[in-house]
Parts: C-alpha cells; sequence; structure tokens
C-alpha cells in the first residue's frame, strides 16, 4: 500500500476533472485515489473527508470501504512514528514507488535455448527411427551431399556422418559421388539396393514423414515448461504501450492486466463490434520475447508435426521478436530441430470443431497434425464468437475443464494410446451473446476472469473518430461528428460501437470514390454512409421467411 499524506497532492487530485473508477468507492463517488505515472496512491485527507461524508450519509459501503484505509494508514504512520521516520518533509507512506531509473532485475537464468546434441545419443530418439528419416529423405530428395542431408534433418554434421558411415557399412546407402572439396561433407549418398530399397519399403510403411528430425516428447514437454506463459508480467505500465492504438476505458485496461498475469483463462463477453478479438491480438504484444518450438515430436515411434507456417511467425536468429526491442547482437545458439518464433497467438471461430482439438491422422501419409491447443502452447489461444459454433457450447466447454483445472491436457493416438501434453497458454473466450446462456456456474468457476467489453461512451466514440482519421490521413472533423451523432445516434436511441467509425469512415472513403470527389465530413457523405450502413429500424415484410429451428 502506498498512501500520500501531503495535503498538496489532495489539491492536486481534485483539480483533475478525470479520474479512472477504481478512484472512487463508487463510480463518481468519494474519490480518494490518484494515479501519478501509472502508480496507484491512497490519498489520506482524502480519506478522512469522504469518511465524513460517508458516516453523514449513513453509507454503509463507503463506510466500511474508507474505514478499511483508514485504519491502515493508522497502523503505518504508527510504525513510521515508532522509528523516528516522520516529519513535515515526508509525503509518503507505505511502500516505495517503483523506480524507473534502477537497472531491471538480472534473470535467474539466461533465455532457453534447446542445447545443441552433440553424439546421436542427444537426439533422444532410436537409432533405427533415425535410419528410416534417412532412408526416406534419400529417397524423397534423390541423391544428396552429406552436407545438404544434415541441413535438411536439422541435425550437426558431426553427429549426422558417423550414422552415414554405419548405414554405409550395412549396405543400406552408398557413396556415387563426391562434391567439391567439402570432405565427408561434399560425398553425395543413395540408396544402395538390394537392402537399401527393403529398409525403404519398411520405413515408408511406418510414416512418410520427411524434413527436421523430430524432437522427442519428454524434450517437448521440457522445451514447453521451460519457456511458460507464466513467466510473463504485465504491469500498469507496460500494457498502456501494447494498447496504444485502442481506445479502452481505464477499468477495463486495467481488468486485462491482472487476466494476463494469471496466465489461464478469460471470458471476454459484451455487444459486438466493441473489440474483443483485437485486445486479444494486442495481448501479444505484452509478450516480448520470443520462444522455440520443434518442427515434429515424436511419440513411440509416431511422428506429430507441430510447425505451421501459416500460425506461427519464425523469427531470423539475429532478429528481434518485436520492432521496438533491440536488436540480438548474439542469439544463443540453439537445436536446429526447433524453430524461433514470436509467441503464438491463435484465433479460431464458428469454424471450430471437436476434431480440431485432438490430433488428426492421416492414414495416407501416417502422420499426425496437432491440434490447435498445443501449437498455441507458450502463447494465446481464442476461441471467438463463441457459441456459435458447430459444435454445442457445453460439449466445448466440458472438453476444456481438465486443461483449466491440472494444465495438461489428453490425446489420444489412432491406435488407442493416451498422451499427456502441456496446456500452457492463455486461454480466451469471447462471445456476444449472455455468459449464462453459455455455462453452468461450475464451468464459470473455472474460467478466472469475466471481463465485459463495454460500449464507448460519447467522449470515447469520439476518440476512436479521431484514431480511425488518423490511421487514414484523413482531417478529423469535430462539426461532422457533432452532425452525425445528432442525426443518427440520438434520434434513435443507436448505441455506440467501437467498430462503427472505422466502417463509416470506410463507407464513405469508397462513396467519395465514386463520386470522383475527396474525403471530407460533408452532411451528403456522412448520410450516404450511414443510409447504408445502418439497418432501418423499421419492420418490414418482404414476403419471405427464415426457419431458424
Amino acid at each position: 500500500m502506498r498512501f500520500i499524506i501531503a495535503n498538496e497532492f489532495y489539491e492536486q487530485m481534485r483539480q483533475i476533472a478525470d479520474h479512472p473508477p477504481d478512484c472512487y468507492v463508487r463510480p463518481g463517488e468519494y474519490l480518494h485515489h490518484l494515479y501519478i505515472d501509472g502508480v496507484k496512491y491512497v490519498v489520506a485527507p482524502a480519506v478522512y473527508d469522504c469518511l465524513q461524508q460517508a458516516e453523514a450519509k449513513n453509507d454503509a459501503e463507503a463506510i466500511a470501504h474508507l474505514r478499511l484505509h483508514w485504519q491502515h494508514y493508522l497502523a503505518l504512520r504508527a510504525e513510521a512514528e515508532q522509528l523516528g521516520a516522520l516529519s513535515d518533509e515526508v509525503t509518503l507512506l507505505g511502500d516505495p514507488p517503483p523506480d524507473d531509473n534502477a537497472a531491471p532485475p538480472t534473470p535467474a537464468a539466461p533465455p532457453y535455448a534447446p542445447p545443441i546434441p552433440t553424439r546421436w545419443e542427444d537426439l533422444g530418439l532410436d537409432l533405427a527411427f533415425l535410419y528410416d528419416l534417412i532412408l526416406r529423405t534419400l529417397f524423397a530428395r534423390g541423391q544428396l551431399p552429406a552436407g545438404e542431408l544434415a541441413r535438411t534433418l536439422a541435425l550437426p554434421f558431426g553427429l549426422l556422418n558417423p550414422l552415414l558411415q554405419n548405414m554405409r557399412k550395412q549396405a543400406l546407402i552408398d557413396i556415387v559421388a563426391q562434391h567439391g572439396h567439402a570432405g565427408d561433407a561434399g560425398f553425395v549418398y543413395a540408396l544402395k539396393p538390394p537392402k537399401g530399397n527393403e529398409a525403404l519399403t519398411l520405413a515408408l510403411e511406418k510414416t512418410t514423414y520427411v524434413g527436421p528430425a523430430p524432437v522427442p516428447y519428454h524434450d517437448y514437454v521440457e522445451t514447453v515448461l521451460a519457456q511458460s506463459i507464466r513467466r510473463l508480467v504485465v504491469t500498469r505500465r507496460t500494457i498502456r504501450q501494447a494498447f496504444q492504438d485502442l481506445v479502452l476505458a481505464e477499468d477495463l485496461l486495467h481488468q486485462i492486466g491482472p487476466a494476463i498475469n494469471s496466465a489461464q483463462s478469460i471470458f471476454f463477453f459484451g455487444y459486438p463490434g466493441n473489440g474483443k478479438s483485437s485486445i486479444a491480438e494486442r495481448i501479444t504484444r505484452l509478450m516480448h520475447d520470443t520462444i522455440y518450438i520443434p518442427h515434429a515430436v515424436e511419440v513411440h515411434g509416431q511422428v506429430i508435426k507441430l510447425y505451421d507456417p501459416v500460425l506461427h511467425h519464425a523469427v531470423p536468429p539475429e532478429s528481434p521478436a518485436n520492432p521496438d526491442d533491440p536488436p540480438l547482437a548474439h542469439a544463443a545458439p540453439a537445436d536446429p530441430r526447433f524453430l524461433r518464433i514470436q509467441r503464438p497467438t491463435i484465433i479460431v471461430g464458428g469454424e471450430l470443431t471437436l476434431d480440431m482439438l485432438d490430433l488428426r491422422y492421416n492414414p495416407t501419409t501416417r502422420l499426425y497434425e496437432a491440434p490447435l491447443q498445443m501449437k498455441a502452447n507458450g502463447g494465446v489461444f481464442m476461441i471467438d464468437d463463441f457459441g456459435r459454433q458447430q459444435v454445442r457450447p457445453m460439449d466445448l466447454l466440458n472438453r476444456w475443464i481438465i486443461p483449466l483445472e491440472k494444465h495438461y491436457d489428453y490425446l489420444t493416438t489412432a491406435s488407442g494410446n493416451k498422451i499427456e501434453i502441456p496446456f500452457d497458454q492463455l486461454l480466451i473466450f469471447s462471445t456476444n451473446l449472455d455468459p449464462h446462456q453459455l455455462a453452468d456456474e461450475a464451468f464459470l468457476r473455472r474460467i478466472k476472469f469475466k471481463i465485459e467489453v463495454r460500449n464507448p461512451d460519447e467522449h470515447q466514440y469520439r476518440q476512436v473518430w479521431q484514431l480511425v482519421c488518423h490511421t487514414r490521413r484523413i482531417p478529423y472533423d469535430e462539426d461532422g461528428i457533432n452532425y452525425l451523432i445528432d442525426k443518427w445516434y440520438r434520434p434513435y436511441q443507436r448505441p455506440f460501437r467501437m467498430c462503427h467509425p472505422r466502417d463509416l469512415l470506410d463507407q464513405m472513403i469508397a462513396i467519395a470514390k465514386y463520386n470522383l470527389e475527396r474525403v471530407n465530413f460533408s452532411p451528403d457523405l456522412i448520410d450516404a454512409a450511414c443510409a447504408t450502413y445502418f439497418v432501418s429500424q423499421e419492420k418490414k415484410d418482404f414476403g419471405a421467411q427464415l426457419r431458424l429451428s
């Protein structure tokens, strides 16, 4: 707790017109908190005055709130007096404010990087599995120099070369040429019949996987836990930068921050068009670090493809994950079987089915595709437009009970074996429906943070217009917005939505292009855009009916 005891700060607080809702006992009543540089303080003189007012009104709720603050203040003051640390110059009691100039805490360990294997035993894979992978690669790619074969398998050449020599001794492969003067790395290898072809047939019966050598299951689990999303910390200061291009109420912003720190689950609900999806997308801006994921995972001789170039954004070894971060002078060397990516953000909507949350086996290639939640480990997994999927909401919710409680998930292979994988991600549900229509109390209890994304007020609505105009490089016109609100909102009691400024301005741009005119806030252009955007509230019968059942 931090208490300000100087009266000049009390006067400063009263001169500020706009305070966040959590500065009051109730919104707009009993102001007693002050934010300074993103740090929240209790103003002791304000607590005293507000307590007197609450007692005069016999306001029990306010009295309980303010009296507890006052008791904490008196305890801190008594402690300071005993230590002889209270004087006229003292303005603050309790915890000191955070020091921006102090050096950031040194992490207990350097950023995680999977260690580079030096022997084939370090790979954690059976020798027979490696032989099969080499055979399939030579079959799929044709004759390859040993150095290129090592790059294809994402293995250090010094580790691969002894395996090639052993396979040659067993008459599975042979050297057919030599490229350049690179020594052993220039030897060109090919399958050697008949033993090589016979071994290839058996290898293809197991799986057709060709690519970087998989990482064994246990190493994958260790990698996920070493890069856990639970290590991230969000503060009032860092969150503002991530959401600087969105207009959000202060109380909403300060609900989102602790929810991210929990690294568990969030339920966003509210009217459509107010930015629930945009909020989820920007949460990853707070995750400046990167993580390593393997291209594929080996479990009981089966291969699960994990890396998805559509969902995972690879980062070059010498590049920062975030444009605001400084360049990495020397990225830590890592196992080449792993890929360095930005922490993933996976968003699915009405297309989500239960099958997408299980291992998907292709009987033709005999390969598994990792489910979405496995691909989202270490990042954010958002189920957008929840409740409008083809699967019943309760069935989808029941699928998450164990992962939310235990932080691991069970996957089942085609042969019936169960695999326990980490569930290390921020799971976000976003819906336009009432949460009580979608889930019972038992499930809502498992979702730790329930956050309503409300409609903007008029001031916020105008701020969004300013932001959108700035982005589109169109001059903002206050008189034009006044006209818009007076004609198209107030007469119909139409609620403001965060998406309206963007959508209406896009309509205005399209209409202006058609009319061969410059975009401006003329009443004609505003009316034309609104007439084609808003649906008339007048009920009309066009002679057709829609069956919803």
